[in-house]
Parts: C-alpha cells; structure tokens; sequence
C-alpha cells in the first residue's frame, strides 16, 4: 500500500482541527482594541495549540519521507496519533476558558505526551515495516529529543497542580525544542 492516501487523511484531518479552534474565537461585540484584552488568554492557548498541530503536521510528512510504504500496523499507528491530536481542540478551549488553571494545563500537558508517545509508535511501525537498517530507522536514531520531550511533558504534568503557569511554560519549551523539522530524516535521504 502507497503511503499518500494515509499523508492526504492526516493532513486532512489537522487542517480540520485547526479549523475547529479558530472557530472557538469568539468575536468580540465592540469594536476598540480594549475588546481584546480579555481575550490575551484564549489567543495564547490558540497560538500554542495551532503551533503544536504545526508541529505535527510539518513532521509527519518528514517521516513519511524515509518510508516506500504503509500496512494495516502503520495506518492504525497514524489513526492513534489522530486520535490523540484530535482531543487538542478540546482541551485548548478546557484551558483558555479556565484561565490556564491545574486540571485543564494537566490535561493539556497528557494529551500532547499521547500524542507524542503515538507518533513514536507510528515511527516504530515504520521501522518495522522497513528493517532495522531502513532509512527510516538509521535516520531517527535513538530520538534522543523525542525521549527528552517526553521527560518534559512527565515533569509538567504533576507540576500543573502546583504551578500550572510554569507547566504551560515547559509546554512552549518543548514546541520550541520542535519548531524545526527533524534534519536527521533529510540528511540521511541525502547520504543513500
């Protein structure tokens, strides 16, 4: 089975999510600036989650890249991680609405380690698929900075009862970790 059906679906599909949470900004009813003030939290949480979805989207076609093709394994592997992504609408709106509060920064902290252990399925399934000595597996290594990611988010998670502001903060700091696309990925294309 080609891997562009399963590429079109997941992009697809996060566009539909990005959709959802801009659709939860709501219009201010008056028209000066001091009408958005009140809204600083909500177009925090909005551009930290749009980030994330960013994030994914920008590196699931990066790790497609290495791989000739998909099975059943994989494209269930992919629908976890959609799943996983899906609940991030829901859980920004839980946080914007809660003014960044223990339980919804906790959630929201859970749901982006799911994702992230999800996407770490979907690579080994790939690497499965391909071989231990496939590009898909020479490029991705030990994922040193997906282990790190995931200590991050293990870390913020219990702290977002105790200061959910620096919770939020080890979030940014991981999407930060992550705003540029894994090289290690090109750079082995290029070394084959």
């Amino acid at each position: 089975m080609t891997k562009g059906r399963m590429e079109a679906f997941s992009d697809g599909v996060i566009a539909i999510l990005i959709t959802i949470m801009v659709l939860e900004l709501r219009i201010p009813h008056e028209a000066g600036w001091h009408a958005l003030l009140p809204m600083r939290p909500i177009f925090l949480r909005y551009f930290i989650s749009f980030f994330y979805l960013g994030i994914f989207w920008n590196n699931h076609p990066h790790l497609l890249q290495a791989v000739e093709q998909v099975n059943g394994r994989v494209l269930w592997a992919n629908l976890h991680l959609l799943f996983w992504l899906s609940l991030v609408p829901f859980a920004t709106a839980w946080l914007g609405e809660n003014q960044f509060a223990a339980a919804p920064a906790a959630l929201y902290g859970l749901i982006l380690l799911l994702a992230g252990i999800a996407y770490l399925i979907l690579a080994k399934s790939l690497i499965a698929l391909h071989g231990r000595d496939s590009v898909i597996a020479t490029a991705l290594g030990a994922d040193i900075k997906g282990k790190l990611s995931a200590m991050i988010y293990v870390v913020a998670i219990p702290l977002a009862f105790y200061r959910s502001w620096l919770a939020c903060l080890l979030y940014v700091l991981v999407a930060l970790m992550w705003l540029i696309p894994d090289p290690r990925i090109e750079r082995t294309i290029v070394e084959k």
